[in-house]
């Protein structure tokens, strides 16, 4: 248990143990060489006995797993005989310990084998006996194959691949491949030696979906194209990986409950089967004609795989005339839609509707429904939908157009983009801002003026809307500007934005939760004498992409022109970070960071200032820094450092050629680094996320064994290993596990 739990118990105990000591030693303890050594020696005791009391509190608690300290633990795993994994992943021992024995009531089950991957790794993923996916010869003992084996193709089992759905190739080397292949006998290494009658393919998706409530979308006149994204890059929409939390209703995974990028085939899929209910419905709302549903009930139970194939069954027969009717025939498609379909899961089926992916026109109109939702590629070509459909959306580059006419109420969008983990800004739970009351609140979008922000209390913006940045923010004198917790919103600036500290001592600046990118080459620039300066969960637009009206994205570089005593830089993604003129910074923390220079004869870190400290942070470019402490850290460009005899880089990675204090454990490469990361582009969903192709020293370089860089706090080889032994333990007896990075 935390000594620094908020019960007071070292207060309570030190003055009860200070009045049990006679006057006349409380009295002389404060006269003599050496005032307060007996005070001392009683708030050390205190200490111990605050721990003895919480331990006794928790007696109870103890007993159980999931009220348990973290040292009990493992006794309460040697009462089971279960093995524990490692200690830097604590939530997968805990689980591990709290489901051992309703795992060995079903081990050697894909549930077991897929709720592993969840429970010890916190990732989602997917469980494939590869046995299963051998070509083959049919036998009289097959089951007889079904009209269509598959969802997107016509393979049979076990046959040859029908080539003409080019869905069905999407999905090849996938969780959920409708291929058959060639037994495979070699030992499984990238492609190789995946498909063997002993294979179990563990299919993992690392990157974790963020939902974006409500956010303004960005326009291009250009092209009459909207983008999901509010800086107007095309960045993919991310499934929202959502599994029934009840384990009564376990399946095995579908592809729409998987975090992923999301594509056209999916987002488009839409099955259909009609039923007596849906009939009679249709009937008591619409007044159909007695001999037309009569033509509806004998489509019921029939599955349409498409919203094509039923419209052509419908127009077939003389009798569903009167169905083609625009408004019966979107009722029946929203009534009809199967629940296990992507399109019935993911997009809303009435106006009121709360759904993953939605776009809000405001007032009375509310969201835009799956019936009048097309789904198709925008790649500047004329783009076509059904008729009466409203809205096109491309998902795969995040972007939509209005087929008919645009709205002329406020537009808003709802969506899920994917990202290794909570950096920079976002819809993260930061549940720090709620601990301070907001003097002033700023809404609904707009123009942020210097005169609705604070010079000295805290301004929150509580939504995920645009806004433009107005004037610079003068005389500050204990200033926070924050986003509301699990919102994200983008300050977009057309000049330099100054912060300039008033002529006062212990001056302190705080902004948490701003994404700011600027429509030009502009700066934000920090200004005057500030005692502290702390950026937490910011992310200063590191540029390096093109808006979809043509116009590239500049990087927001954060300039010093001021003289900072303390510069906290927490779980940011930022552009080039640089002194300007007499700036100074006393003291530099980056912690969780990422820092990006687009511009290779550019550092991303080139401070003028006595120490610098960098912790679990990743540098695309290179550093130019007086002094420096370095943990974990990873940068791409010639690190050079000035006093290289204080200091230390520990367990970190530059090329080689750096002018680095005292490297230790650390890994200095020749060769170019970019292949190593998923993406070195801002805005996609692997940015910055270490690739299979990393050499090993990077991706265990850690301390404690996990990577080196931004995401070192993940723990990701750690949870990888855990799941290994967890799974060698659960796993049927003979079959060779094989782990599949999907992303």
């Amino acid at each position: 248990m935390s000594t620094a739990a908020n019960d007071h118990f070292e207060t309570y105990f030190a003055e009860k143990l200070w009045e049990m000591i006679p006057a006349i030693y409380r009295h002389e303890d404060g006269l003599g060489d050496n005032p307060g050594v007996l005070r001392a020696l009683v708030e050390v005791l205190a200490e111990q006995a605050a721990l003895l009391r919480r331990s006794q509190d928790r007696l109870w608690e103890d007993q159980f797993i999931e009220l348990c300290s973290d040292w009990a633990i493992p006794y309460i795993a040697d009462l089971l005989g279960t093995r524990l994994v490692s200690v830097h992943n604590p939530r997968g021992r805990r689980v591990d310990v709290a489901k051992t024995i309703y795992y060995r009531r079903r081990k050697g089950t894909l549930r077991v084998l897929e709720e592993l991957i969840r429970d010890i790794a916190g990732w989602d993923g997917k469980v494939v006996e590869n046995f299963r996916r051998l070509a083959r010869s049919r036998h009289g003992l097959d089951p007889q194959p079904e009209a269509l084996a598959g969802r997107w193709s016509q393979n049979l089992p076990g046959g040859w691949a029908g080539l003409r759905q080019p869905g069905t190739a999407e999905l090849a080397g996938g969780p959920f491949d409708e291929y058959f292949h060639a037994p495979d006998v070699r030992r499984h290494r990238g492609q190789s030696g995946c498909y063997n009658i002993p294979k179990l393919a563990f299919h993992l998706y690392r990157l974790r979906p963020f939902e974006i409530r409500e956010a303004t979308p960005f326009y291009a006149a250009s092209t009459d194209t909207f983008t999901f994204d509010p800086s107007g890059r095309r960045s993919p929409l991310f499934l929202p990986g959502k599994r029934p939390e009840n384990l009564e209703d376990w399946h095995s995974a579908f592809e729409w409950e998987l975090p992923a990028p999301l594509r056209c085939r999916l987002l488009a899929q839409a099955e259909y089967r009609l039923n007596e209910a849906i009939v009679q419905l249709l009937a008591d709302q619409h007044g159909l004609l007695p001999e037309t549903a009569e033509a509806l009930r004998r489509l019921s139970g029939q599955l349409f795989r498409t919203e094509a194939r039923l419209r052509a069954t419908l127009q077939s027969s003389p009798h569903t005339t009167a169905v083609m009717d625009p408004a019966i025939y979107k009722d029946l498609l929203r009534y009809s839609l199967i629940v296990q379909c992507a399109k019935k899961v993911l997009l809303p089926q009435r106006p009121d509707d709360v759904a993953p992916l939605m776009a809000d026109l405001g007032g009375p109109a509310g969201h835009v429904t799956a019936e009048n939702i097309a789904v198709g590629r925008l790649d500047g070509g004329v783009a076509s939908a059904g008729a009466g459909q409203q809205l096109m959306i491309d998902p795969e580059q995040g972007l939509f157009r209005f087929m008919e006419s645009m709205p002329g109420r406020p537009l808003s969008v709802t969506y899920h983009y994917g990202f290794s983990g909570p950096l920079g800004a976002g819809p993260f739970d930061r549940r720090a801002v709620e601990d301070c009351e907001p003097e002033q609140h700023i809404g609904n979008g707009g123009i942020i003026h210097a005169g609705g922000i604070l010079k000295e209390g805290v301004t929150q913006i509580d939504d995920s809307k645009t806004y433009q940045a107005g004037e610079d923010i003068l005389d500050i004198e204990n200033l926070t500007l924050q986003a509301a917790n699990q919102q994200r919103p983008y300050l977009i600036i057309d000049q330099d934005w100054s912060f300039v500290a008033a002529n006062k001592p212990d001056v302190e600046l705080a902004l948490d939760g701003l994404w700011i990118g600027t429509k030009t080459s502009d700066d934000l620039i920090l200004d005057g004498e500030f005692e502290c300066v702390v950026l937490r969960h910011c992310t200063l637009d590191p540029g390096g992409s093109r808006r979809i009206d043509g116009q590239d994205i500049p990087a927001l570089p954060l300039t010093i022109k001021g003289r900072i005593e303390k510069l906290v830089i927490d779980a940011c993604i930022t552009g080039p970070i640089r002194t300007q003129g007499e700036g100074h910074v006393e003291q530099l923390i980056i912690r969780d960071s990422i820092l990006q220079s687009l511009d290779e004869n550019q550092p991303a870190l080139a401070i003028a200032g006595k120490e610098v400290q960098l912790d679990r942070t990743t540098l695309f470019g290179g550093l130019e820094v007086h002094g420096l402490k370095a943990n974990e850290a990873l940068a791409t460009g010639i690190a050079t450092v000035a006093d290289t005899q204080n200091g230390c880089f520990r367990f970190g990675a530059a090329p080689a050629g750096s002018r680095l204090p005292r490297p230790y454990e650390s890994f200095l490469f020749k060769t170019d680094a970019r292949h190593w990361f998923t993406s070195r582009r801002f805005g996609d969903s692997g940015y910055a996320q270490l690739s299979e192709t990393a050499p090993v020293e990077l991706r265990r370089g850690a301390e404690n064994g996990s990577e080196i860089g931004s995401f070192s706090s993940l723990n990701n080889p750690i949870k990888l290993d855990s799941l290994r032994a967890k799974v060698d333990e659960y796993m049927p007896f003979g079959l060779i596990p094989i782990f599949i990075f999907e992303t």
